[in-house]
Formats: structure tokens, C-alpha cells, sequence
């Protein structure tokens, strides 16, 4: 009986780590961007206008990884460097963003460019541009363990197929609020030929986000955050967080992704500079109370060239 059930969940493997190949080189009509829990510490990935906000030099590096305990399951890895220019109202950055499913890996290099002006005595608005160089890997030959068509099996792998992309985006805030739109690819890539096995063709990933900034008392800010992301042929994606702030240290908070997961996310600033954020995701979907998922596992880090001169204000919390 137990070898029955241990074949059962191994196959079921199978089934699903098939899946995740053939959902991004099949024929895929709504291809979307990688996805993260804590976008409110990522802004830049999602929107250029963001690069240079903080106004100093900041340094973020995210890792997750998704349904943990399936082979395959998607992989990301984000390294950004952002920061305002010598000429006024300028913004500059870089960012390299992996993504990896199964025998398919995806890497962006990504440049960012912004400009600010001020709208009022506390708001900013800033304009923002991306420009990317998208290098896509497929290796075939990875296939031979699963039974899908030989016909994928039989395709020579692809090794760092090139095609470019542009992205836009808006962003305003002040020292308690922001909002932003962007697309960050906005070209609808087709990265194979109509004749071929498989195709798979990038949408435009539409994203919209905001947040307030309240303190509670003295010692504790409450945060809430909203991202919706809208690609065609995709539902609909309404990211809703709660983060608190206690002594401007320590971080803490709930997340929901609708009819997706639950989230628990910890944040602790080490020093003014460096702060550290934690998320754990657990699925709602049939996917998520499978056996063999243990859940999306999320870590960043960031830091700032925060310079302690005269009256230093708080960090900030966006």
C-alpha cells in the first residue's frame, strides 16, 4: 500500500513538473513577469520611475523560491543598484533579474533611468524608462524523464536566445504615501516561430501599486500595501499586505495574493543602512495542499549609503 501511495505522489510529480515546462514553451499566450511577495522592498524591478527615489545610493539582492519540495518549481534571483545623479531630478540604475522553471531559464539585464520633479513642498513625481536585454535558455535534452511529447524531446536546446525589450512607468510619493504605474516589458516578444513545437510570447504585464504610512504612536508604524498586476489571458492579480514597524527596527506583517495564498513577512534593520526581509507563502490552490509543496520561501536584503549627517531622518519604510 505505502508503495502504491509513494509511486502515486512521483508520478503526480512528474505530472506537475510537466506542467511547469510546458506553461512556459508551450503554446503560451499570457507569459508574466516573476513574481515576489515583497515588492514593496523591489519597486524598481516592477517600475523604472523608482530608481533614485530613496535619494542615496541602496543595493537590494532578492532570492525565492517557489513550492518548495517540487523538482522544477520556479527559481528566482534579483540584484538591483539604483540611485539619484548629480544633475537634478535625475535617477540612474541597473538591475539582473533570473528566473528559472524547470529546464527553462529566463535573465534579464535591465537599465533604469528617471526623472523627479516636485509637485509640491512633500510630493514628487517621477517618470521612469527601462531598457532590457532578455537571454532565454531551454534545454530539451532535460526532458528524457517525463513522458510528454517526443517531439519537445527531440528539439535541439536553445542557449541564450537575445531580444530586447523597453518599459515606462510613473511613481509619486511623499514621505508617507505612493502610487505608481508601469509596464516593464512592453514589446510582446514571440520567442519562437509560428512553426514551431512550442511558442510562447511575452505580454504586457500592466502593474499598479500603493501604500500609506501611519504612525500608531510613537514607537509604531502600520503600513498597508495594494499591487495589482493585469495581463491578458491571465486573471487578475490583487496583492493586499499589512506590514508594523516597532522602533524602527523590527518588521513585521500578513500578506494575501486573492484566491492564491497567504503570506507571513519579517523584516529587521540591522543598522540604519542594512535591512534584511523575510517572506512565507502558503498556497490556497489544490497545488498548495499537495504533499510534496512546502510553501514559497522569499529573502532580500538591502542596503543604503545612508550618510549620518546632521538631523537623519527615520528610514524610510517604502
Amino acid at each position: 500500500m505505502v508503495t502504491v501511495e509513494i509511486k502515486h505522489i512521483l508520478r503526480n510529480v512528474q505530472k506537475l513538473s510537466t506542467l511547469l515546462f510546458l506553461v512556459v514553451v508551450g503554446t503560451v499566450h499570457a507569459q508574466q513577469d516573476a513574481q515576489y511577495t515583497q515588492y514593496m522592498y523591489n519597486t524598481v524591478s516592477v517600475n523604472p520611475a523608482y530608481a533614485g527615489s530613496r535619494g542615496h545610493l541602496s543595493i537590494a539582492a532578492l532570492y525565492r523560491n517557489q513550492w518548495l519540495g517540487l523538482d522544477g518549481a520556479p527559481e528566482t534571483q534579483t540584484l538591483n543598484i539604483h540611485t539619484p545623479m548629480g544633475y537634478r531630478g535625475v535617477g540612474l540604475g541597473i538591475s539582473v533579474v533570473n528566473d528559472k522553471i524547470g529546464p527553462t531559464s529566463e535573465t534579464y539585464f535591465d537599465v533604469d533611468f528617471s526623472y523627479t520633479i516636485q509637485t509640491s513642498f512633500e510630493g514628487k513625481l517621477s517618470f521612469g524608462l527601462k531598457a532590457s536585454a532578455h537571454m532565454l535558455d531551454i534545454r530539451y535534452s532535460e526532458l528524457d524523464e517525463f513522458e510528454i511529447d517526443p517531439q519537445l524531446q527531440s528539439q535541439q536546446d536553445i542557449q541564450n536566445k537575445f531580444s530586447p525589450n523597453i518599459g515606462a512607468g510613473v511613481y509619486y510619493h511623499t514621505d508617507r504615501f505612493y502610487a505608481g504605474l508601469s509596464a516593464p516589458r512592453i514589446l510582446e516578444t514571440t520567442h519562437f516561430d509560428e512553426s514551431s513545437v512550442s511558442t510562447a510570447k511575452e505580454q504586457i504585464n500592466l502593474y499598479a501599486i500603493t501604500g500609506y504610512v501611519w504612525d500608531l504612536n510613537p514607537f509604531l508604524k502600520f503600513k498597508p500595501t495594494l499591487l495589482t498586476k493585469v495581463v491578458q489571458g491571465a486573471p487578475l492579480q490583487l496583492d493586499l499586505s499589512a506590514n508594523f514597524m516597532l522602533n524602527e527596527r523590527f518588521i513585521g506583517g500578513v500578506a494575501y495574493r486573492w484566491d492564491a495564498a497567504f503570506s507571513g513577512l519579517f523584516g529587521f534593520m540591522v543598522s540604519d543602512q542594512l535591512m534584511i526581509g523575510l517572506a512565507y507563502d502558503r498556497e490556497i490552490t489544490e497545488l498548495g495542499a499537495a504533499t510534496f509543496n512546502d510553501g514559497s520561501f522569499e529573502v532580500i536584503l538591502r542596503y543604503d549609503f545612508r550618510r549620518n549627517i546632521g538631523n537623519l531622518k527615520s528610514p524610510r519604510f517604502f
